[in-house]
C-alpha cells in the first residue's frame, strides 16, 4: 500500500499557584515568579501546521509504523464474568511545564501554547521514544516513563497546576476486558482538540463529567464559582479511545489509528470497531486544579474551558506494564499504582512496596 502524504487531586494550598514564564523553554514547577503574557484563544498547534517532523519519521509523511504490527486480529465478542471493575492507576505528578508538543510539533521547541507535563520528567519538544525510555518519571512506579501533557490552566496570569500524585486511570473500554492488552512501545496519540467548539466538547466521546467543582456538574464552561473551601478544587475526567488499529504508532492527525468502541449490534456491548480491532487500556484523566471562589478570571492556554485535550506518548516498561493489565484489568480488578484490590486482598498485588516487579 503507497504511503499518504502529510496532513495537515492534592490539597489545595497557596503554593500550588505557581508563577512561571510561557516563554520558549521548559519550567519546573518551583520556578520562579515571572509573569506571562496573556495569550489568544486557540492559540500554540492551532495557528499553523507542522514545519518539521519526528526522527522516528524519517520519510516525514506523518506515519509512524509499529514493529512488528500487530495481524490477525478481529473485535473480540465474548462476555467474560461479569466484573464491576477491571482497572489501575497511574499516579503522576505535574513535573514541569513548557510551550512544546513532541507529538504535533517535533523537534520545534516553543511552537505550541503552554503545556503542563506530567509522568517523564524529560518530555520536551525533541522527545522520542528512545529518550522517554532514558529519562525518569514523577509516577509511582518507576517503570512508568510515559509521557503525559494537557494545556496548563490560569488564573488570570497565574498558573494553576494540580498538586501531588494525580489519577490516570486505565480501564477496559470492551466488554470483554480479558481481551485488552498492553499499549505499544511508541503509541501516542492526541485525545480531544484545543479548536472543538462547547457542542463538540459536550458530544465527545471521551467526555465524562466536564468540568466540577462543590456540587456543580457536567459543566462545558468553567463554573462561574466555586465553594471557597480548602478541600474544593476543580475537576475534570476524559477519556481516550482504547482500539488500535494495530498498524501505527502515530498517523498525521495523531488521532487515525486510534478510535473508540462501538456497541456491538443486538446487544448492549462494547467491542472495538472491525478497523481498530486491537483492544488497549482506556486511559481517563481525572484532574484536580487547587481553583475555587470567583472563577471568572480561569482559562487555558489553549483557549477557553471547551479547548480541553490531553496527549500520551507511551513510554512504560514493557513488562511491568503487561503485569498491571494482566493482573488488574485482564483480571478483573480495582487496582492501585501497586496493581492491588483492597476489596480482594487474596489476589495479591502486582508490584512490590516500591512499585517495581518483585
Amino acid at each position: 500500500m503507497p504511503r499518504r502524504s502529510r496532513v495537515l487531586s492534592g490539597t489545595l494550598v497557596a503554593s500550588a499557584l505557581l508563577l512561571t514564564s510561557i516563554g520558549v523553554g521548559t519550567l519546573a514547577v518551583n520556578a520562579g515568579a515571572a509573569t506571562p503574557p496573556a495569550q489568544s484563544a486557540h492559540s500554540g498547534h492551532t495557528m499553523a501546521a507542522s514545519t518539521a517532523f519526528s526522527p522516528e519519521d524519517p520519510d516525514g509523511d506523518g506515519y509512524i509504523p509499529a514493529n512488528p504490527p500487530v495481524t490477525g486480529v478481529t473485535p473480540s465478542t465474548k462476555e467474560p464474568p461479569h466484573r464491576y471493575f477491571h482497572e489501575f492507576q497511574a499516579n503522576c505528578a505535574v513535573s514541569h511545564t513548557a510551550p512544546d508538543d513532541p507529538i504535533v510539533y517535533p523537534q520545534q521547541p516553543g511552537k505550541s501554547h503552554d503545556h503542563t507535563f506530567m509522568g517523564n520528567t524529560t518530555t520536551n519538544a525533541n522527545s522520542t521514544t528512545a529518550s522517554l525510555d532514558a529519562g525518569s518519571t514523577t509516577c509511582l512506579a518507576p517503570g512508568d516513563r510515559s509521557g503525559y501533557w494537557m494545556p496548563t490552566m490560569y488564573d488570570g496570569d497565574r498558573p494553576v497546576l494540580p498538586v501531588g500524585p494525580q489519577v490516570i486511570y486505565y480501564k477496559a473500554g470492551v466488554t470483554d476486558y480479558t481481551s485488552v492488552r498492553p499499549f505499544p512501545k511508541g503509541l501516542r496519540y492526541v485525545v480531544g482538540s484545543p479548536m472543538q467548539s462547547a457542542q463538540e466538547f459536550r458530544n465527545h466521546r471521551g467526555f465524562v463529567e466536564g468540568w466540577e467543582c462543590g456540587d456543580s456538574f457536567f459543566n462545558v464552561d468553567f463554573p462561574a464559582n466555586c465553594p471557597d473551601r480548602e478541600d474544593v478544587q476543580v475537576n475534570i475526567r476524559f477519556q481516550a479511545p482504547s482500539c488500535w488499529d494495530g498498524r501505527n504508532l502515530d498517523t498525521p492527525d495523531h488521532k487515525s489509528h486510534m478510535a473508540y468502541p462501538v456497541v456491538n449490534p443486538g446487544t448492549n456491548n462494547n467491542i472495538c470497531p472491525a478497523t481498530h480491532p486491537v483492544a488497549l487500556p482506556m486511559i481517563e484523566f481525572k484532574m484536580a486544579f487547587p481553583v475555587n471562589g470567583d472563577l471568572s478570571r480561569v482559562r487555558l492556554a489553549s483557549g477557553a474551558s471547551y479547548s480541553f485535550h490531553y496527549d500520551f506518548f507511551n513510554a512504560w516498561d514493557d513488562a511491568t506494564l503487561k503485569a498491571l493489565v494482566d493482573h488488574c484489568v485482564v483480571g478483573g480488578l480495582q487496582c492501585n499504582a501497586r496493581g492491588y484490590d483492597e476489596t480482594h486482598p487474596e489476589a495479591g498485588a502486582a508490584l512490590d512496596a516500591n512499585y517495581e516487579l518483585p
